[in-house]
């Protein structure tokens, strides 16, 4: 059969492979924080980084944003994002390439590039307890190039999925990246993973895997 399905979520369309796609073919668990994406984009320049089939990028476009650079390391997922586009009529708008986010960031900053909401969403960088600390640096340094894009009084979303990386740790590691490119941080909002992937209070710290930030993001002069 084909495994193939046409789903909508937030009033985008996507085409995904529910056998040979990674997890259901489809990252479930974000639904909302790409839906609080959308009351930031109307009219912004939006980046979106680690965009996979594009779901965070495809909801700026469809809230209305002037346009959306979308990257990813993967040339088949960029494929897949570019179709996703243009099933929702947003292509546009809405354009996707093949980059490596931790060598692209920095060449970009030093281009002067800047944007008004910077979307940060990476894959798990551990999953053991081991390699927390080479993680913490990953994240750090990510979340310092990702601020350095966004334009003053603009906007950070930014998450971790991994439930190594506590919400006490991320945050801080979070913070430790504004101080050290000079920006302040005012929360908008802070959520998890979906009600579907629910959250056990019985001593089971990996179903509290997914953390996201939104800031606002201020120089400081």
């Amino acid at each position: 059969f084909d495994t193939n399905v046409e789903i909508t979520e937030n009033g985008v369309k996507y085409m995904v492979d529910v056998v040979n796609g990674q997890k259901t073919g489809f990252f479930l668990d974000q639904k909302y924080n790409r839906l609080a994406i959308q009351r930031l984009c109307k009219g912004k320049h939006v980046l979106d980084c680690f965009t996979h089939m594009g779901t965070f990028a495809l909801n700026a476009g469809i809230a209305g944003a002037a346009d959306v650079e979308g990257l990813d390391i993967s040339e088949l997922a960029v494929q897949q994002a570019t179709a996703n586009a243009m099933r929702n009529g947003l292509q546009d708008t809405v354009h996707f390439r093949v980059a490596d986010v931790l060598d692209e960031l920095p060449k970009m900053n030093k281009e002067g590039k800047q944007y008004d909401v910077v979307i940060l969403d990476p894959p798990a960088f551990t999953k053991s307890r081991e390699a927390t600390k080479a993680a913490i640096r990953g994240y750090r340094e990510i979340n310092m190039q990702g601020l350095k894009l966004v334009k003053d009084g603009g906007y950070l979303a930014t998450c971790s999925c991994s439930h190594f990386m506590t919400p006490e740790l991320f945050t801080k590691t979070i913070n430790e990246a504004a101080n050290a490119v000079h920006r302040r941080l005012r929360q908008v909002e802070y959520r998890t993973q979906a009600a579907d992937h629910p959250i056990l209070w019985s001593g089971d710290e990996n179903s509290y895997y997914l953390k996201f930030y939104i800031f606002q993001v201020c120089i400081d002069k």
